[in-house]
């Protein structure tokens, strides 16, 4: 019953990465394209890391950095 749901929301997480990369300039992906998109196809799940760790913010800021006020 989990797998039903599971399933089909990695492979829209999964898609919609690749659509970001394909929208994205070289410059705002760390790594190369092909090695974000060889690692999502191996599994759909990594493209939790893709969206966490892979794209480079505008602000220059990543999840986690503490901003000082």
């Amino acid at each position: 019953m989990v797998v039903m749901v599971v399933v089909p929301i990695q492979v829209l997480m999964a898609v919609l990465a690749w659509r970001d990369m394909s929208s994205r300039s070289d410059a705002q992906i760390r790594g190369t394209k092909r090695l974000w998109r060889v690692f999502v196809l191996l599994n759909p799940g990594n493209s939790l890391l893709y969206w966490l760790l892979g794209r480079r913010h505008p602000s220059g800021l990543t999840p986690g950095d503490v901003i000082d006020s």
